[in-house]
């Protein structure tokens, strides 16, 4: 047997054991590209405001908090976000996904019509990690999806040997690199079977390749490795005394703490280019804790990045600056992974070519079925001796 011909039939095996949860990873990741833009739209009823009057007559963040306090009583807020838009409401978060949005000009109090987009996208992601399996099967769920995501790299990588032209003459070239008008479904199959492969291989592969350091610990260790960077303790061991953000002065008898617009203020001067911003207090009691504006700007490299200023609470003195600059080289590179895997790491140039090539490799798993029966038929059925 050929070289070529065992990377056919492991190529042929592989999609046969992994198809059906590669086409899961490829539908839920095709829904899952432009998850925040999508929600963002759905949403945009409660997030968006008519219009904006004069910017003297907006409320303090004080008054906005209190009608929101006196709207919903029981509501644990514990962060409040801001986008530099004229038209974005003012947002208060209670909890992972809960939050209630203030028109800052008249004080009105909203929460989402609909979250049914919301809660799509978060069963498409479910079943994106780990088969929407929970509690003691979700370990099941993530270790199949792994294995599936390993088994798309090889497929993505030894696919593009096998439709690679072996002849560069034109007439198997077009059709190897573009469609073309099939005389039978068996002949439309593999014609898109190769060229949807070929475009979007070399997609597939970085997005797999992405995948692994978030389905195993192996690898995000081998970034440690490669990077230099010590690797961190496993889990299992004893947690280490985490040292807090950044230590805090002891504030003055009787000093008030600075409200949450003049921290916000201060955070937006030290980044005036911010395009968004979530502001979280800090504790003012007995043993005092710094507040944290995480902010995102325009200018930010990479565009993911986020800056996490600490300041403190009495004073508005920024205590600690965290972002890209001061992550570790093993960090930094983890943070490109991840982004680069939803294709969000290049804006949203990026999220459409993952979208595309995950929408191909859904028509992949269905070509490569459908030519998998094809030869089985055939295998079972064969033509009469001398038959074309």
């Amino acid at each position: 047997m050929t070289f070529r011909k065992t990377f056919f039939w492991l190529h042929l095996l592989a999609g046969l054991i992994a198809g059906l949860s590669i086409a899961i990873m490829c539908f839920t990741g095709t829904a899952l590209a432009f998850e925040k833009e999508l929600v963002a739209y759905a949403e945009r009823d409660a997030r968006r405001i008519a219009h904006s009057p004069a910017e003297s007559s907006r409320l303090a963040l004080a008054e906005l908090l209190a009608r929101v306090r006196t709207a919903h009583p029981t509501a644990k807020i514990s962060g409040i976000a801001l986008e530099n838009h004229p038209l974005a409401a003012v947002a208060f978060i209670a909890g992972r996904n809960e939050a209630f949005y203030a028109n800052p000009f008249t004080g009105e109090i909203r929460q989402v019509a609909s979250t049914r987009t919301r809660d799509f996208l978060q069963l498409m992601e479910d079943w994106h990690r780990q088969l929407a399996l929970g509690g003691s099967n979700r370990p099941l769920g993530k270790a199949i999806n792994g294995a599936g995501n390993i088994a798309f790299f090889f497929l993505a990588v030894s696919g593009l040997y096998l439709w690679w032209p072996r002849k560069w003459r034109t007439k198997g070239l077009k059709r190897s690199l573009w469609f073309v008008l099939a005389a039978n479904t068996k002949a439309r199959d593999w014609n898109w079977h190769n060229v949807i492969g070929l475009w979007s291989a070399p997609v597939l592969i970085v997005l797999t390749l992405t995948a692994l350091p978030i389905s195993y610990r192996w690898a995000g260790n081998l970034i440690f490795t490669l990077t230099g960077t010590p690797s961190p303790p496993p889990t299992s061991a004893p947690a280490a005394p985490s040292a807090p953000l950044a230590s805090l002065p002891a504030p003055m008898a009787q000093t008030q703490p600075l409200s949450a617009e003049s921290l916000i203020a201060r955070a937006q001067k030290e980044l005036p280019t911010w395009t968004s911003l979530t502001y979280r207090a800090g504790n003012t009691g007995a043993a005092p804790t710094p507040a944290t504006v995480a902010l995102r700007t325009a200018d930010a490299w990479p565009r993911t990045a986020l800056t996490t200023l600490s300041l403190d609470p009495f004073t508005g003195e920024i205590l600690k600056t965290n972002g890209y600059a001061s992550l570790n080289a093993a960090q930094r590179v983890r943070s490109w992974t991840r982004f680069i895997h939803t294709g969000e790491a290049l804006g949203a140039l990026g999220q459409f070519v993952a979208a595309l090539a995950s929408l191909g490799g859904c028509v992949l798993v269905y070509t490569g079925f459908a030519l998998a029966w094809h030869r089985w038929r055939r295998w079972r059925n064969p033509p009469p001796i001398g038959a074309s």
